[in-house]
């Protein structure tokens, strides 16, 4: 088959913006408390908590998550999935809490629509190109504007969204490769009230701007025999710069101490390992499960610099660990066009207990999921999943001179996802 360059890449050119406009429109990055690494993509294998997303690659999500599966699609295919994030909140205060009595308060549950959509062209058997979108990174924490920590935090969102696009090649029958660009837009905000002994009322500061940043993402894909694949994802850091002068209101002497002064934010979403397996035992059941390693330490450190006339850098560590993530999921066709599936992950904390702070409440991560897909027709299938995410207590112990001390930890932190997809072959 002889392909034609131009077109190739003007084809694919268009539909990268034909993904990322359609999927800017339909799905709000997600934003939810009790962790920044998203897992659920409304994608068909979140109905096995993940478990095999590196090597099963069944379909147009792969462009994605791992470039190199994207060669066993036999045809061009579109994937659009969509979600709502469930969670439920609540940080409950410890009366020891300087202002407890002021209102314990720490109610920030809602719900969040969000989702991606993934696209592959079959270019010729062994080449292929995709491009996905979405977003795999984010939080938000909105508190009622009295609750005992408002001297913490009111608010923070970390807000992202992905397009990347990609290539896979087959080397021969058991090797493939894959790469990726990552385009992440970023959009930081951030409200906390402030402790103004001098004026009447509390006063307020808001932090707002956005960024852009960019990685890669590259994969590997072995196939030993029919049914059985390995896959190795590398996931690279991106580096993200905010700056933005603080808007304040009756915030007494502090609007002389930082008005009109810029305050610049440098962070890094860190870097990422996946190794999965897939195996099928028989024409009827699968098993797969996933090892993975995040470089959350240096999501921990950051640089934050006050301009004037001068800049004063103050770099800030919070003691983050790196973090390991372990999925283990099975798959059943219990029909012809039905499969069913069912997993269960673990990550672990990014945080000790004595470090972790409120506006990043991190902790250990247990999912529960199950999904089925069912075959329409040759041409089209459609799917729905749900998972359980439970998102550990996260115990608070935070002092600060006019913040006071805020103890306690989240009776309530746990996550409905209920999602949908259509995937579409041509």
């Amino acid at each position: 088959m002889v392909i034609n360059k131009g077109f190739c890449l003007t084809f694919l050119l268009s539909a990268i913006c034909l993904v990322a406009a359609i999927a800017n429109s339909l799905f709000v990055s997600p934003a939810w408390g009790g962790g920044l690494w998203l897992y659920e993509l409304g994608t068909p294998d979140m109905g096995t908590a993940s478990a095999g997303r590196a090597a099963s690659a069944m379909d147009a999500s792969t462009a994605g998550t791992n470039p190199a599966g994207m060669t066993r699609l036999d045809r061009s295919q579109l994937l659009v999935g969509a979600e709502a994030i469930i969670f439920s909140l609540k940080f409950d205060a410890d009366p020891s809490s300087t202002y407890y009595a002021d209102g314990n308060g720490g109610d920030a549950g809602s719900t969040i629509p969000a989702g991606s959509i993934s696209y592959v062209y079959n270019a010729t058997p062994d080449l292929k190109f995709g491009v996905a979108a979405g977003s795999y990174f984010g939080l938000g924490l909105e508190f009622e504007n009295n609750w005992a920590g408002r001297y913490y935090l009111q608010e923070a969102d970390f807000l992202t969204f992905t397009v990347n696009p990609a290539v896979g090649y087959r080397l021969n029958d058991q090797f493939s490769i894959g790469a990726g660009v990552d385009v992440v837009y970023t959009k930081l905000d951030n409200k906390v009230a402030v402790n103004t002994p001098l004026a009447a009322g509390d006063g307020r500061l808001e932090y707002d701007d956005h960024d852009f940043g960019y990685g890669y993402n590259i994969g590997l894909l072995y196939e030993p025999w029919e049914g059985t694949r390995f896959g190795l994802t590398y996931r690279s850091e991106v580096d993200l710069d905010f700056e933005d002068v603080p808007f304040l209101t009756n915030a007494g002497i502090f609007n002389a101490l930082l008005s009109n002064r810029r305050i610049d934010i440098s962070m890094t979403i860190p870097q990422a390992v996946l190794f999965s397996a897939y195996h099928e035992l028989n024409d009827k059941v699968a098993v797969m499960g996933n090892v993975g390693w995040q470089e959350w330490s240096k999501f921990g450190q950051s640089t934050i610099s006050v301009q004037d006339t001068s800049a004063t850098n103050v770099a800030s560590d919070r003691q983050f660990d790196d973090t390991w993530h372990v999925a283990l999921g099975v798959q059943y066709r219990f029909a012809p066009a039905w499969l069913w599936s069912v997993g269960a992950a673990y990550d672990s904390s990014p945080v000790e207990d004595e470090f972790r702070t409120v506006d990043m409440a991190l902790d250990r991560q247990i999912r529960y999921a199950t999904g089925i897909q069912y075959d329409v027709n040759k041409d089209v299938t459609a799917g729905l999943a749900y998972t359980y995410i439970d998102a550990g207590d996260a115990p608070v112990n935070q002092t600060g001179t006019l913040r006071g001390t805020l103890t306690g930890d989240f009776e309530s932190n746990d996550m409905h996802v209920i999602a949908g997809n259509v995937i579409w072959k041509f």
